[in-house]
Parts: C-alpha cells; structure tokens; sequence
C-alpha cells in the first residue's frame, strides 16, 4: 500500500500523543514541553529573582554587595546564611554560565543599586554548561560584566575560580589546567581595570589545584568549612571596599 503525505503526517503526530496518553506518565506531554523549553524561554534565569528583587527594591533597604555567580555562591547563603548580613545579597544560581549571568547584570545586580559587586564565576564554563566555550569567550563576558557595573558606579570584586581536581557531572574532563589560565587572566584583568582580585585559592588549594581535604563536598562545591575559610579573605576586602566607598 502506498502511503501519502497525509497519512505520514498524521502517523507522526499521532505517536507522541499515544505515547502520552498512559495515565501511569509522570508529567503530562504538556508538562513535559514546559520543562524542556524552559531554558529557551528564560535563558539567564531572569524569573528566579524577581520576587525577592521587587520585595528588596519596595523595602529600600541599602545594598552593600551582590554576589554573583553559580552554585558555590547560591550554596554560600544555604550553608552559611549568617554570612549575608543585612546589605549582602546572594544572588548565584546553581549551573550557570558566565553568558547568563551577564543577561542578569542589570535585574540581578545594577536595578538594585549595590555599592559593589562579587563576581564569582567560570566553573560552568570550564564544564561547557551551556554549550561548548573558549577562554576568549569567558574573558568577554567578565569584561561586559565590569563595564556594565563600572558604568553604574559599582565597585568590581573579581573573585578566583576554585580549585577543583575534576568535575562530578562531567568525568574525564581536565579542570585543573583551565581553571589556573582563567584566574591568571581574571588577576590581570581587575589589575588592568581597577577591579579589587579575591584569591580564595590561599584557603581552598591543596597545592596541586583540588579542594583541601573538609573544605568541598564532592571536590568542587564547599563544604561550612570552605565557606568559613572564604569569609576569612573577603570579610576583610569588603570592609575596606565598602568604607572607600561610603567616602566617595
């Protein structure tokens, strides 16, 4: 029998649906073209903050500090929340990429008006999280990440990447030798750009680019331990930004 256009077509759009159809599926078709177009429809993640964004912004309470960045600065106020004191805003995201949180600069970080910002970011990167990147790509997103915040009169913290021997979500790949380059390149970039450079690599680094032993969990994200050892180099930097600043 010769099959028509028509009735391939109709073939094809028929069998997704019978295969949703089953009342024992755990989300619906619909449900499920929610989750997966999820990160088209919101790419930076701009919806995760909104809420606590507006209800800041209504409260008009001063802002000292943004830190932004991925899952170590999202996990830094879960495991440590005494550390974000009035004034200190987190603002991390579990498994973004530098190109994301450039889309999140203004909303994230510029609407809310802080005196400085902690950039903390290229873990993701190194993993390809969004996708295949060169170093040259990370290095022109924290460029546009401190001129989006200079141009707003907000003090740049560039903080290191972690040490991190391997990756838990992406075994085989070479961490160690990509993460020592882009920290080179970051020092020399807040040198050259008046940015303040936070090397946590002091605290953290076992002397061969892994975590100390009790300071990470699974090799890459801080156990209370690292996040306390981290509040030892920034409590310090922060107090003396934020004094120079209440000058200015």
């Amino acid at each position: 029998m010769k099959l028509s256009r028509r009735h391939l077509v109709q073939g094809t759009l028929a069998a997704p649906l019978a295969l949703v159809s089953g009342s024992a599926l755990a989300e619906t078709f619909e449900e499920q073209c929610k989750r997966e177009m999820l990160p088209h429809l919101d790419f930076p993640q701009l919806g995760r903050y909104r809420d606590d964004n507006a209800r800041l912004l209504a409260s008009h309470a001063p802002v000292d500090v943004v830190f932004m960045g991925d899952s170590i600065t999202e996990g830094w106020k879960d495991k440590r929340p005494g550390f974000f004191t009035a004034g200190r805003i987190d603002r991390g995201i579990s498994g973004q990429t530098t190109p994301q949180m450039v889309l999140r600069m203004m909303a994230d970080v510029v609407d809310l008006k802080p005196a400085a910002v902690h950039i903390m970011a290229g873990t993701n990167d190194v993993a390809g999280n969004t996708g295949p990147m060169t170093a040259a790509m990370s290095e022109n997103n924290f460029r546009m990440m401190g001129d989006i915040a200079r141009a707003h009169g907000i003090k740049v913290l560039v903080a290191s990447i972690p040490p991190a021997a391997s990756f838990p979500w992406r075994p085989g790949l070479e961490t160690r030798k990509p993460i020592v380059e882009l920290n080179t390149w970051l020092k020399r970039f807040g040198a050259a750009t008046g940015a303040t450079w936070v090397d946590y690599w002091p605290v953290l680094d076992d002397g061969t680019g892994a975590m100390k032993p009790g300071m990470a969990y699974d090799g890459v994200h801080p156990t209370e331990a690292g996040y306390d050892a981290m509040a030892t180099v920034i409590d310090p930097i922060l107090a003396r930004t934020l004094r120079h600043a209440r000058r200015a």
